[in-house]
């Protein structure tokens, strides 16, 4: 089997809901993302590109019927070019990486463009059908924008708790203060703007015309430099009255969509570039639907696992921010040092548009290897209902060992 590779990765900035990028559709954001990748891989023909898998975890309103192959087209790939859409709900865009990377892997195909989109603030309210025709009472609109909804009545209740509820549950099991969610949060925040003050996602980041008299979109929205503990304090809990999850400690709602291209060796004469890191393990796990917070711990242990890679080689993690109770939970559970995660801030201040988010984390894992020159990385995210995923990158570009 050949080996599958990391060419190039490009994101739009990430929007708040119902901020900068609102009036953006999600296959038009999706299209950018596109079109950002393949600017950095100018010599490479579209048409070689084998296919397009795409996440995206609502699929209910304007990226419905097959989003990849929606916004390809819109991005101006060639109509040879198949694509598919995926759904593992935040962890969409980081599963279209792995699906991508096992077909180049068995030869199926050479080059993949992979990647998700969400628009949080276009995810539509739906109406069920009625069991039988001219109901009298009234019906009720669902929200399609986040968390369970048209649920099951067959499902034990103990499952299909808030996603907020899920996380008090495990601030309570793993003993994990608010004080030190909120601190986590600030250092988000922090890191965020640091990493952007400094230049590093210049070269990952492209700007999103909105159509609203000319202007584009940058930077990142939601990051809010100057947060601090003593601010975060001042907020009630949005899930309990006594409670530690609130809207300063976990992400937000968003808008955004990311992009990566994956190929073989053999492919970089026609990408026209060398890769940036090696897909060198992958898992995926489940747990019980409540506990979905922890799921990454074992993904990334069994991602490991699979690469022949001790998590003492591990020099960079992307753990995508859903809460700062799950992120800590992680972390403890893994006994890094917190010094090597998410160093370029998290979801917490960037943003967690649910399709894009796996995405983005792959990438900026991809270029923190190439910045410091370590080997090893890993991207690891949670997933409503229980599950969680994690790659393993190492780093092809040179540097230390």
């Amino acid at each position: 089997m050949t080996e599958s590779y990391v060419y190039a990765a490009a994101r739009t900035p990430f929007g708040r809901y119902a901020g900068a990028l609102a009036e953006v559709r999600p296959d038009d954001l999706a299209a950018r993302a596109i079109s950002g990748v393949l600017a950095k891989t100018p010599t490479l023909d579209p048409a070689d590109i084998g296919d397009v898998v795409w996440g995206n975890a609502n699929g209910a309103g304007e990226d419905n019927r097959n989003l990849g192959r929606m916004a390809a087209l819109l991005a101006g790939l060639p109509t040879s070019v198949p694509a598919t859409t995926v759904n593992r709900l935040c962890g969409s865009s980081l599963d279209a990486a792995i699906i991508a990377s096992r077909a180049i892997e068995s030869g199926d195909v050479d080059i993949v463009l992979c990647g998700g989109a969400e628009s949080m603030s276009r995810a539509p309210w739906v109406l069920p059908k009625p069991a039988r025709g001219f109901p009298a009472g009234d019906v009720t609109a669902v929200s399609t924008t986040l968390g369970w909804r048209l649920v099951n009545q067959r499902m034990p209740k103990e499952w299909t708790v808030s996603l907020g509820e899920a996380n008090e549950q495990l601030a309570d099991r793993f003993g994990i203060p608010r004080e030190r969610q909120d601190a986590f949060a600030v250092r988000s925040h922090t890191l965020a703007d640091r990493a952007w003050t400094a230049g590093f996602y210049d070269d990952l980041v492209v700007p999103v015309d909105t159509g609203a008299g000319g202007t584009a979109v940058r930077r990142d929205e939601g990051i809010r430099l100057g947060s601090t503990v003593e601010k975060l304090a001042g907020l009630k809990p949005a899930f309990r009255p006594d409670g530690a999850i609130t809207a300063g400690n976990a992400s937000p709602l968003n808008d955004g969509a990311s992009a990566v291209l994956l190929g073989s060796a053999e492919s970089a004469d026609r990408i026209g570039t060398t890769p940036l890191a090696r897909i060198a393990g992958r898992a995926a796990t489940a747990l019980d639907p409540q506990m979905f917070g922890f799921a990454p711990v074992e993904a990334a242990n069994r991602a490991l696992r699979n690469a022949g890679v001790p998590w003492a080689d591990v020099a960079a993690v992307e753990l995508n921010e859903a809460f700062a109770v799950q992120s800590l939970a992680c972390m403890d559970a893994w006994g890094v040092d917190p010094d090597i995660v998410n160093t370029k801030g998290g979801a917490i201040a960037i943003g967690h548009p649910l399709g894009a988010s796996g995405g983005r984390i792959l990438g900026t894992l991809a270029h923190r290897l190439r910045e410091s020159g370590d080997r090893w990385g890993v991207a690891a995210l949670c997933i409503g209902v229980g599950q969680g995923l994690a790659v393993v990158l190492e780093n092809v570009t040179g540097g230390r060992g």
